[in-house]
């Protein structure tokens, strides 16, 4: 007889639940907070194609070299305010709501962009530039929003469509600010207008176009997420003791819910082990990602070594361009067809951990495209090296180029992902707006310090130990004006192996992830 009892009303067979059904979309809600999203790195970027030559039209300086300090100073302003409001901003959406705090953030950086434009002085640039990105302080709300209108169910669809936003904003906003500056002296129908008195005006006013068009669409379409906000709008007349419903979903009334538990503090959301792991590693990401991005550029306008060791890749704007556009490319198609696969097939801390140990990878390569090219340097009239178009190295160096940039773009996934997992391990849906802004505020932290950290040190063995002319210090000054007043002793030759080897030590030892 079998040691087994069987219940005769247990079945035999055990009962196959049927797949969950995914969620639909909603649709207006998630445009919306993809364009609220997308006026503050329009807001932000669009002035970096003309910020000197404003700072110079305003006549700040007789000294041509202190341009560059001005127009640093303008930049940082930004993401300095940002840095303050960021978490209390956050704060302030898990208590009076999310949508008056988005309204009033993507409302207060439309006007301020405006008056951007408008402004006479350094202190009227400095004082709008600052309002801008005190108000731009209301990213993690988006996060929270985005966080709060998906599950499981449908987030691969929502999310990497809005890590999308950024990227694309970032590309839009120098468009903006390039084609649209000093309009009456490029097209004929701007001239005799407020643009010849404001020339760099009218692609402030563009940019701050984006944000009011924000603004309007989120008091039309956006709906309160904040669940205590939700709930008070559904009062319950008579407290239902049911446990769930014909289709299983619980019916408890909120007014039989647990009594609401005290607002989370910054020390209390560290103490949670994921939380402080996942303020840590955004550090790390945001400083993995702009380093990166900003070495590239150095590395690879810096000319080809012609001594032993690696050097630059000597490429041309053109070539830099084409490479980030190459770039902005590899992103865009990993966000849309990778992404979703992988976050329906595998669980979100995997890709998150794959995605952080990638960076020393794309760190390393650089130096190999140096040496690449150095093998295939040739020189050219009026001197220095550069790889022959159409060579076997020239399309090995390409090749290069876009596996290394892959790699980059892959470490990158770990951004979309980064969102997920805080909605995830949030304590409770009523701190989701402080949580994501604790991991914002980190990654701000370093978005605010890692370029000049990288620059510094590029720029340090750049002027101390490489290379042989005046002429490469004037045209790297000409990218890069900000650091014009770096001491320079051109007349040694040492490559810049060191250089790149010190840098991805750096970046390797703080590519952490628990």
């Amino acid at each position: 007889m079998s040691s087994r009892a069987h219940d005769e009303a247990t079945p035999l067979l055990e009962e196959q639940r049927p797949p969950q059904k995914t969620t639909p979309l909603p649709v207006a809600q998630l445009a919306t907070v993809c364009l609220v999203r997308l006026a503050d790195p329009i807001s932000f970027c669009q002035i970096f194609p003309y910020i000197n030559e404003f700072i110079a039209f305003l006549n700040l300086t007789d000294d041509p070299s202190q341009i560059g300090f001005y127009s640093g100073l303008v930049e940082s302003s930004f993401a300095v305010a940002q840095l303050l409001s960021i978490y209390t901003c956050s704060r302030l959406s898990d208590s009076i709501g999310r949508r008056p705090v988005i309204m009033m953030g993507v409302l207060g950086v439309g006007i301020a962009t405006i008056c951007f434009g408008l402004s006479t002085s350094l202190t009227e640039l400095l004082l709008s530039r600052s309002l801008a990105g005190l108000f731009a302080g209301t990213g993690p709300v988006n996060h929270a929003i985005l966080g709060e209108i998906t599950d499981h169910t449908n987030q691969a669809a929502a999310f990497p469509i809005y890590g999308l936003v950024w990227p694309f904003g970032g590309i839009i906003g120098p468009l903006i600010g390039g084609s649209l500056s000093e309009p009456a002296k490029k097209y004929e129908f701007f001239k005799d207008t407020i643009f010849d008195t404001y020339p760099y005006f009218l692609p402030c006013l563009i940019a701050g176009f984006v944000s009011l068009l924000g603004f309007f669409l989120a008091y039309i379409c956006l709906e309160e997420t904040l669940p205590s906000k939700t709930k008070s709008k559904h009062p319950s007349s008579e407290p239902s003791t049911d446990s769930s419903n014909n289709d299983g979903v619980s019916t408890t009334s909120t007014a039989t819910a647990t009594p609401s538990q005290p607002p989370a503090t910054l020390l209390s959301l560290l103490r949670i082990p994921v939380i402080r792991t996942l303020c840590f590693s955004g550090f790390a990401l945001e400083s993995n990602v702009i380093s990166f991005n900003v070495l590239f550029v150095l590395f690879s306008y810096t000319p080809i070594s012609p001594s032993s060791g690696f050097g630059g890749l000597g490429f041309s704007a053109s070539k830099i361009g084409f490479s980030l556009a190459v770039s902005g490319m590899i992103s865009t198609s990993i966000q849309i067809f990778m992404l979703p696969f992988l976050l329906k097939r595998v669980k979100a801390e995997k890709i998150y951990g794959f995605s952080m140990r990638l960076w020393p990878v794309a760190f390393l390569g650089l130096p190999i495209l140096g040496l690449i090219a150095r093998l295939g340097a040739e020189p050219v009239v009026g001197g220095g090296l550069e790889v022959r178009e159409g060579s076997t190295m020239y399309v090995l160096l390409w090749v290069g180029i876009g596996l290394v940039l892959a790699v980059a773009r892959l470490g990158g996934l770990a951004y979309g992902v980064s969102m997920i997992l805080v909605r995830n391990h949030t304590p409770n849906s009523e701190v989701l707006g402080t949580t994501n802004g604790l991991v914002q505020l980190a990654m701000c932290i370093s978005r605010m310090i890692s370029p000049t950290i990288v620059r510094s040190v590029f720029i340090f063995f750049f002027s101390w130990k490489l290379l042989d002319t005046n002429q490469t210090y004037s045209n790297f000054d000409h990218v890069f004006p900000s650091y014009l007043s770096a001491p320079k002793k051109p007349n040694q030759t040492t490559p810049i192996t060191s250089t790149s080897c010190g840098i991805i030590l750096w970046i390797a030892l703080h590519t952490c992830h628990n």
